[in-house]
C-alpha cells in the first residue's frame, strides 16, 4: 500500500490525489456579482449540502497553487454576501467547463460559455437558465482554511429561494434522477454522469478559449449542435487558418463529397461527428471549409 505525508509532497500532487479519491463530488456553479454588478460565473467541486434546517450549502473556492491568488468568486462572496448555486446535468457539462477557464477580471463568463443569465428574486447574482435547479443563497460565514497556495475557503451559504425546472419532476412532484441527469466530478478529466457513469471532458485551455461568444450566427442557429457542442467549439484558441482548410479539404473526399453537394446540414452533421469524437478543431475546418 502506497502511504503518504501530505507535508511531504506537492501541493499539485497532493491536490490530485485528494480529487481522484474523494469522488465523485457534485459541482456548485457558482453565480456572482462584484461590488459594481458585474456578473461572473465559476464551478467549484469542493461542494455539498450540510443542512436543511437551515437550508445550508458549503462550497470552497480555494487558492490558486500556482500563485497563491484568490479567485473572483470568492472575492465576491466577501464584498456581496450573496451567491446563486445552479446544479449541473449533462446537457451543459462542456459550457460549464469552458466557464472555467479563467478569463479576465470583468469577462462575462455567461457570454463566454453562451449560457442564459436570468435575474433572481432575491439576491443580486444572475440565475443560469440551463441549470435545472437553481438556489439563491446569502452567505452567512465565510472560513479561510489557510494562507498557502491551494487552501480552501469554506463558503456556508443559507438558501433562500429554490428553483425546479419541472421537466425534472416526476408525477408525484419529486426529482427524478434519471430526469435531472445530475453530474458530477472526478480526478484529472474525468465526470461522472449519474445515470451513465465515467465519461472525460478535456480541460479548458490555459490560453483562453475562443467562447462561444465568438462562434458565428450560421452555427448558432444551427438546429444539429447543442449546448455541449458549442462548448466544444468555443473552447478552442484560434480558429484554424485558410491555408489550414485548404490543405485539409485537399486531404479529406468526405468533406470534399459534403461540398459538392452545397448541404449545409449535412457539413453541419460531419462536423458534429467529429466534436462526438473530441476532435474541436478539425469541426471548426468542416464549419468554414468553403465549396
Amino acid at each position: 500500500m502506497l502511504t503518504i505525508d501530505p507535508k511531504k509532497i506537492s501541493t499539485a500532487k497532493l491536490q490530485g490525489y485528494l480529487q481522484s479519491a474523494i469522488a465523485p463530488r457534485p459541482i456548485a456553479f457558482s453565480s456572482t456579482v462584484d461590488k459594481n454588478g458585474k456578473p461572473n460565473l465559476s464551478p467549484f467541486s469542493f461542494f455539498n449540502v450540510f443542512s436543511a434546517n437551515p437550508p445550508i450549502l458549503v462550497f470552497s473556492p480555494a487558492r490558486r497553487v500556482r500563485d497563491n491568488s484568490i479567485k473572483h468568486t470568492l472575492i465576491n462572496c466577501q464584498d456581496t454576501k450573496q451567491v446563486v448555486i445552479n446544479v449541473v446535468n449533462y446537457d451543459m457539462v462542456q459550457q460549464m467547463s469552458l466557464s472555467s477557464t479563467e478569463y479576465a477580471e470583468g469577462v462575462n463568463e455567461f457570454e463566454k460559455a453562451g449560457l442564459t443569465a436570468i435575474p433572481s428574486e432575491i439576491v443580486k447574482p444572475f440565475r443560469v437558465a440551463e441549470s435545472p435547479v437553481q438556489f439563491e443563497c446569502v452567505v452567512n460565514q465565510i472560513i479561510p482554511l489557510g494562507t498557502e497556495g491551494g487552501a480552501g475557503n469554506m463558503i456556508i451559504c443559507e438558501v433562500v429561494k429554490i428553483h425546479i425546472n419541472e421537466s425534472v419532476l416526476d408525477a408525484i412532484g419529486i426529482i427524478d434522477p434519471v430526469k435531472i441527469d445530475l453530474v458530477s466530478r472526478l480526478g484529472g478529466n474525468w465526470y461522472s454522469r449519474a445515470n451513465q457513469g465515467l465519461f472525460e471532458v478535456e480541460k479548458p485551455l490555459a490560453t483562453l478559449g475562443i467562447g462561444v461568444d465568438s462562434i458565428p450566427d450560421f452555427i448558432m442557429e444551427s438546429p444539429i449542435f447543442n449546448g455541449n457542442d458549442l462548448g466544444k467549439l468555443g473552447n478552442v484558441e484560434a480558429l484554424p487558418t485558410e491555408e489550414e482548410i485548404t490543405i485539409f479539404v485537399k486531404h479529406n473526399f468526405e468533406v470534399k463529397g459534403v461540398l459538392s453537394a452545397d448541404d449545409e446540414i449535412k457539413k453541419h452533421q460531419l462536423a458534429k461527428e467529429y466534436l462526438d469524437n473530441n476532435e474541436a478543431l478539425t469541426a471548426w475546418k468542416v464549419l468554414l471549409a468553403k465549396q
